[in-house]
């Protein structure tokens, strides 16, 4: 049987190691926000067009979690108008072979053929 502790943000899960991890990379925005990032670097506009249907809100809170949590690093420069540029972090560059592999594994068993580049 699956025990869970909750432990602040994060939840112990002592049958289940990766608990912990889906909660910081889980849900609906931030593994297509950590796909686009492993690409290249973004800044805010450029992501917000890259993702249909995220909310400006909701794009600026995925990337603040995202920064708290050491995956994604953001720098201000100090031009005008303002420009702001999202980058992985090292520690969220460790994620490109798990996310490629996620992407792997949805092409060969979720995706239809056509669905596929």
């Amino acid at each position: 049987m699956l025990k869970l502790e909750n432990r602040g943000k994060y939840i112990k899960a002592s049958d289940c190691p990766i608990a912990a991890t889906i909660d910081v990379i889980g849900g609906k925005w931030k593994p297509i926000i950590i796909w686009l990032l492993i690409q290249d670097v973004k800044r805010f506009g450029e992501l917000h067009r890259s993702i249909p249907g995220i909310a400006l809100k909701v794009l600026n809170r995925q990337l603040k979690e995202l920064e708290t949590d050491g995956i994604i690093t953001r720098t201000a420069y100090p031009e005008v108008p303002p420009r702001v540029e999202y980058a992985l972090s090292e520690k969220g560059k460790t994620l490109t072979e798990i996310m490629n592999l996620l992407a792997l594994w949805s092409k060969n068993n979720i995706l239809e053929p056509e669905e596929i580049d």
